[in-house]
């Protein structure tokens, strides 16, 4: 985890640039960083915005950081003040991503826009990630669609892999992407079976790769000014992981548990039963590929598998 201090608090708003501002809420957590980052888009007369997070407040979930001893969704709202709100847009259904859409939408009347429903019973570990069930869109966009107001446009860039509904929202006036948990810079984004796979979310870092956006806010962590040198960063990261995974395999070294321990030297132990699923999912990917094979509980090379 790196060191950034926020240069906000819980419940304040930030302007990062003449389009562009965020309002941080208070769920600081090992997984969400210093909290989720709602970002507020457009300076005219409506806004849109994207990833409103979860609702509560600092003293509810232990922070007090939130000086206006006031909700994140009330923060939004005094943040949005008396323009009119266009659009509230979820990058995918995380609990600390998506649940103010829906009291955002009784207090504004805006139709909540974006990525698709999407829930499970079982995605891993993560409690504090679990999806949000209750969250119900008005209008699901596909890769490439748009949406404007007044001075702005945003396009949806469908990036499935953390989970299968992702979307980032492309900023057309500023060259911005809003990249949810797709990309961050202080963090790999856990990749967790049976709805994240490997495959879509290596293809998706690809496809971010191949654009031309100036800068990248995610949904947690700070804002990203060399976005292409961090994705390809990302990309041989993972790629290293892979190589690391077959090596072990290769030794006779099957268990999840043991290949953590031995693959992530120092890791906070509060991150263990997340590295152990962006194990799995490796492994998921190497099995499709028809290089890997699990019999019992434990994982081995296939036949198919290629010399390393």
């Amino acid at each position: 985890m790196m060191n950034w201090p926020d240069t906000i608090r819980a419940g304040e708003t930030e302007q990062h640039e003449p389009l562009v501002r965020r309002v941080l809420a208070p769920n600081p957590s090992p997984y969400t960083y210093t909290g989720t980052q709602t970002w507020i888009v457009g300076a005219g007369n409506d806004v849109a915005i994207i990833d409103p997070g979860p609702t509560g407040s600092g003293q509810s979930v232990g922070d007090p950081a939130d000086i206006h001893g006031e909700g994140h969704v009330e923060a939004i709202l005094r943040a949005v003040g008396g323009k009119t709100v266009t659009a509230i847009m979820c990058t995918h259904t995380h609990r600390d991503h998506s649940p103010a859409a829906s009291p955002l939408k009784a207090a504004t009347g805006a139709p909540i826009i974006g990525c698709a429903p999407l829930v499970l019973t079982d995605d891993g570990p993560r409690a504090d990630s679990a999806f949000d069930p209750d969250y119900a869109p008005d209008r699901i966009l596909t890769d490439g669609e748009r949406i404007s107001g007044d001075g702005w446009t945003i396009e949806a860039v469908a990036t499935p892999g953390h989970t299968s509904n992702h979307l980032c929202y492309a900023l057309i006036e500023s060259g911005a992407l809003f990249t949810g948990d797709h990309v961050m810079k202080w963090s790999t984004s856990v990749v967790s079976p049976p709805d994240g796979d490997m495959s879509a979310y290596m293809a998706s870092l690809q496809k971010l790769y191949d654009r031309d956006d100036r800068v990248f806010y995610p949904a947690h962590g700070p804002a990203v000014d060399n976005p292409r040198q961090l994705v390809r960063g990302m990309i041989g990261h993972r790629r290293q992981r892979e190589r690391q995974i077959v090596k072990l395999l290769e030794t006779g070294e099957g268990h999840i548990p043991d290949m953590v321990a031995m693959m992530y030297k120092g890791l906070d132990p509060r991150l263990t039963g997340a590295a152990a699923r962006s194990v799995l999912a490796h492994l998921v990917d190497l099995q499709n590929r028809g290089e890997a094979v699990m019999r019992g509980d434990l994982w081995h090379l296939s036949g198919n598998a290629p010399i390393h």
